[in-house]
């Protein structure tokens, strides 16, 4: 991270946890103080959060090495297909991608070009050295602070689909993030049954061959 990157970080933060400072004084007026915070730090984006399926098995059946072969290679993979789709990889927690987008409609693509990118390099590989991806997507008004922070229920709402949902190979998004790609060519939409905390409604993406 750059000198000006953490720079821009900590007043960030100074400036967010001043108010959270704030709001927990007992007279405070948290309405107001609440306010301040989305003016400062609200932000509507898309959400994408990626993971691997399979990865801790695998870890445990094959080793260290191999979980940093997996990274690698899934890294090496996708990054450029996030970045040729103008999205900003935000941090990468072990097997995982944070990434946000302006425009849902190109988080959309992105997840599709990265599913499509990964079959024929798995078609190539053994089972044990393939790259399974699952991906969340939510879209709406979150907090951002700094370059490697949000927070919001459309945040909450992704992570859980694709870090605990999502099979391999599929791509799940919130219910505001469908809506806002209801009329994506080629891409239909299949209700899940239950939908994580953080919003009403969650569907599989169903991508036409």
């Amino acid at each position: 991270m750059s000198h000006n990157s953490k720079t821009v970080m900590q007043n960030s933060e100074g400036r967010l946890y001043d108010l959270i400072a704030q709001r927990l004084l007992p007279d405070a007026n948290k309405v107001e103080i609440d306010q301040r915070i989305w003016d400062l730090f609200g932000e509507e984006w898309c959400v994408m959060m990626t993971d691997l399926a399979g990865f801790s098995r695998r870890v445990a059946e094959y080793g260290i090495i191999h979980f940093l072969q997996t990274i690698y290679e899934s890294e090496r993979l996708l990054l450029p297909v996030i970045e040729q789709h103008e999205g900003f990889l935000l941090k990468t927690d072990g097997d995982s991608f944070l990434v946000i987008f302006r425009k849902p409609q190109k988080a959309l693509q992105c997840a599709l070009v990265m599913q499509q990118t990964l079959i024929p390099y798995n078609e190539a590989k053994l089972e044990q050295e393939r790259v399974h991806l699952c991906v969340g997507l939510g879209f709406g008004k979150i907090l951002r602070v700094g370059n490697t922070e949000v927070f919001g229920a459309e945040v909450n709402a992704a992570c859980k689909l694709g870090e605990d949902v999502a099979k391999q190979g599929e791509t799940l998004v919130t219910g505001a993030f469908q809506q806002a790609c209801a009329d994506f060519a080629g891409v239909a939409y299949q209700k899940l049954e239950h939908a994580p905390a953080g919003t009403n409604s969650a569907y599989k993406v169903i991508f036409s061959k």
